[in-house]
């Protein structure tokens, strides 16, 4: 799908995620974990691992990946790429308008 038919979702205040922690949104059917980091960037992937359906959103996380809660699973933020073996997750794009997170699906 072209950028150029992808849909803006707004999410809401980016406050709602506090710094290094992430929250699950149903966007369009679709579950996605948007994750804070610590420095203020955002980053969206989707909310399920792909091992045993974990909660993404509820792993920890640092600059650059986060873990899944469940079996400790390794995702890539940028990428959603793993680097523990698992299956990857979708990327989303997201970003910030002024407060507001927005994410393109």
């Amino acid at each position: 799908m072209s950028l150029a038919t992808r849909a803006p979702h707004r999410l809401g205040p980016v406050d709602q995620i506090p710094f290094g922690e992430g929250r699950a949104f149903d966007v369009a059917g679709e579950q996605v974990a948007v994750f804070r980091l610590r420095s203020g960037a955002v980053h969206a992937l989707s909310a399920v691992c792909p091992h045993r359906g974990g909660p993404l959103a509820d792993g920890q996380l640092d600059a650059t990946v986060v873990l899944c809660p469940l079996h400790l699973n390794a995702f890539e933020l940028a990428t959603g790429c793993s680097t523990t073996g698992a299956a990857p997750l979708t990327r989303y794009d997201v970003s910030l308008d002024g407060d507001e997170i927005v994410l393109l699906l």
